[in-house]
């Protein structure tokens, strides 16, 4: 615990102050905000204290039809993928605007949700989604195919033309910076979609889904249906009416996606899946700066990155004093709160991964 984190009488402070009310717990689906058709719902967490958060809709099969069927419609007879492209283009820098006006309430969101710095998700992850949605906006009306001559009587010609309707499945790690970089191309290109937020964190899914109406998105563009991977979103990978899946996640998990999409309708495929990233110290590196970059490369974002510098290498003659400044520095790290602005890393998004993660070896010796 950080000095800052105890009161005057040596209580835990506490920053509850910062914790947003809930607005948003329902499915998204045709431009409304509807109860799951079971009716059921599942528990959030805050990871600060382990305490309920909210009651979210838990949508299924069920609920995952209605929003492919919202979907479809939206693709085949709605306004998006036929409207020109600056026009998307506009109505997603409006939807950008809007994030901009909610900063403190979507940082708030993830931090409660995921255990995100509170800072980092103000100055990093919500302006990011802004700017991924304007850059994908001044793309939007730059969409266009070729003209191929093929000889002198004869030419071709390429047209780029949306897919269709794309599940997207968003991981817990980065909530909102994944929802937009999958949801923001999908959107110039004229897609339509169905999103399904991790169930660990879909509270801020659901209020961009709001924010997607004020913008003026046409119902049925973007529907949000939180829920489990093994219900909701294996009715999305396998869904007859899905044209695309975008999934980021274990690798693992990764080929049951690939393996659902092949055995329906042989869905196109985006998979961004684990990784088990090295870093390399060698005998002629400024030590004090590799210990830095090396210990946040495992610390950022607690570990929860899948480029995460989880292996380390070090070259033998250096390796002792390397490991030693390395766990000094550790030892040192600010953990706490994640809102209390001293403080660099916050807690794991859940209890379970503390236990997968590896025993606190951070080096490995490199011979030669």
């Amino acid at each position: 615990m950080t000095e800052n984190q105890s009161d005057v009488n040596g209580s835990p402070k506490t920053y509850d102050e910062h914790v947003p009310e809930i607005k948003f717990t329902k499915l998204f689906i045709n431009g409304e905000f509807v109860d799951s058709v079971k009716g059921r719902t599942f528990e959030t967490i805050d990871p600060r204290n382990g305490k309920v958060t909210a009651r979210v809709a838990e949508g299924d099969k069920e609920d995952v039809d209605l929003a492919v069927k919202a979907a479809r419609q939206a693709f085949d007879h709605g306004p998006w993928p036929r409207m020109p492209g600056y026009q998307r283009g506009r109505i997603m820098s409006k939807f950008a605007d809007l994030i901009e006006e909610n900063i403190d309430e979507l940082a708030a969101l993830d931090t409660i949700d995921a255990g995100k710095l509170f800072s980092m998700g103000k100055a990093v992850d919500i302006p990011h989604a802004a700017t991924c949605l304007r850059y994908y906006a001044g793309a939007a009306d730059k969409i266009h195919g070729e003209v191929l001559k093929m000889s002198r009587e004869l030419h071709g010609y390429t047209l780029l033309e949306p897919v269709g309707v794309v599940g997207h499945i968003i991981p817990w790690n980065f909530p909102t910076t994944m929802f937009f970089m999958k949801v923001a191309p999908a959107m110039a290109a004229g897609c339509t979609m169905v999103v399904k937020p991790a169930e660990q964190t879909p509270l801020s899914a659901l209020f961009y889904a709001h924010l997607a109406k004020k913008a003026g998105v046409p119902d049925g563009v973007i529907n949000v249906v939180t829920g489990f991977g093994s219900t909701a979103g294996a009715a999305i990978t396998s869904h007859m009416d899905v044209d695309m899946v975008c999934f980021t996640g274990s690798t693992e998990v990764g080929r049951i996606v690939m393996q659902a999409a092949a055995t329906s309708n042989l869905k196109q495929v985006s998979l961004e899946l684990g990784g088990k990233s090295p870093v390399m110290i060698f005998d002629d590196a400024d030590l004090d700066t590799a210990t830095d970059l090396a210990l946040m490369g495992i610390v950022h974002n607690k570990g929860e990155v899948c480029v995460a510098g989880s292996r380390v290498y070090v070259q033998e003659g250096i390796y002792e004093e390397f490991e030693k400044k390395l766990f000094t520095k550790a030892k040192a790290w600010p953990v706490g709160d994640p809102f209390d602005p001293k403080v660099q890393q916050g807690p794991q998004v859940k209890s379970d991964t503390c236990r997968k993660q590896e025993p606190p070896r951070f080096c490995d010796k490199a011979y030669g």
